[in-house]
């Protein structure tokens, strides 16, 4: 059996034919042995969540004009794109990738820029320390859903966009990545999940008093023999602390010195080619509420 390290997105999942589009994509996977409900979540558990596409995926507000995410959700995310922060619709200006990034790999970053701010959210702080091990963070993403006994069973056509949050505790570091394991009965925190296929991009945070903070974004999956969402995946999120002062570079540069230190490849997942991206990103659009 290959190695289970895969994108969380839905990229590695696309099926794509001359007709259909087939996405399997999940949000917050729980504990069997909890009530569902006691994971429901709203926008007003993390406000700067962001949504990029009508499946979910998703990224933080950082500043009025920037969302952190994945870089490997990117590929939609063109001039023009439309996005949704809070209850508004703002479109994308730009996209800035962290310029080592390969496809599956770690590093998963990018930042986007906004046509305009976003000034009705309070964006989220970075967290700029180094002491994220042992820390319990929050998960949060729309999608669809399962438990750790069944992995995913429920697709985001049947959830309908509901947002779940979910706990996890960081059990290892490294310079690029926030480790976490989906941990079952005494092991696990009262409200343990993880994140699943449709989350990617989201964050991992903490709220404090003067705010929230976004330490991780999620990335992928690291396990052997285990699917995305069963007792025992490994999940790996992009760690915020390392990247900052690239984070902080990008913000403040010219777009001139923007394209210096970041990469522009849209890191299409395998099915997608330039020829059939504008149908799918269409498919995949947010569109205005009548």
């Amino acid at each position: 059996m290959q190695n289970r390290k895969k994108l969380r997105l839905l990229s590695g999942c696309l099926l794509i034919t001359a007709s259909t589009l087939a996405m399997p994509a999940s949000a917050i996977v729980i504990r069997h042995d909890r009530a569902p409900e006691q994971y429901l979540a709203s926008k007003e558990d993390f406000p700067p969540l962001v949504t990029f596409y009508n499946i979910g995926v998703h990224g933080t507000l950082i500043a009025p004009e920037w969302i952190l995410t994945a870089a490997h959700t990117v590929f939609c995310l063109n001039p023009g794109q439309p996005v949704q922060v809070g209850d508004e619709l703002v479109k994308v200006q730009a996209r800035y990738s962290y310029p080592s990034y390969q496809l599956g790999e770690q590093n998963d970053l990018a930042l986007i820029k906004l046509a305009k701010p976003v000034l009705s959210v309070q964006p989220a702080r970075l967290y700029r320390q180094q002491d994220e091990r042992d820390q319990v963070l929050w998960f949060i993403g729309s999608g669809g859903t399962g438990n750790g006994l069944t992995g995913e069973t429920v697709g985001y056509k049947e959830n309908n966009g509901v947002l779940r949050k979910a706990q996890n505790k960081v059990i290892a570091v490294t310079n690029s990545d926030l480790r976490f394991v989906f941990e079952s009965d005494q092991q696990a925190l009262e409200l343990e999940g993880v994140s699943g296929n449709g989350d990617s991009g989201g964050p991992a945070y903490l709220k404090k008093d003067d705010g929230y903070y976004l330490l991780g974004v999620s990335s992928r999956v690291d396990s052997w023999f285990k699917d995305v969402g069963e007792y025992g995946v490994k999940e790996l999120y992009t760690r915020v602390s390392s990247h900052a002062s690239w984070i902080d570079q990008v913000m403040a540069a010219d777009d001139t010195a923007r394209a210096k230190l970041s990469s522009a490849d849209g890191f299409l997942p395998e099915g997608m080619t330039a020829e059939n991206l504008p149908g799918i990103c269409a498919s995949l659009s947010l569109k205005a509420k009548p």
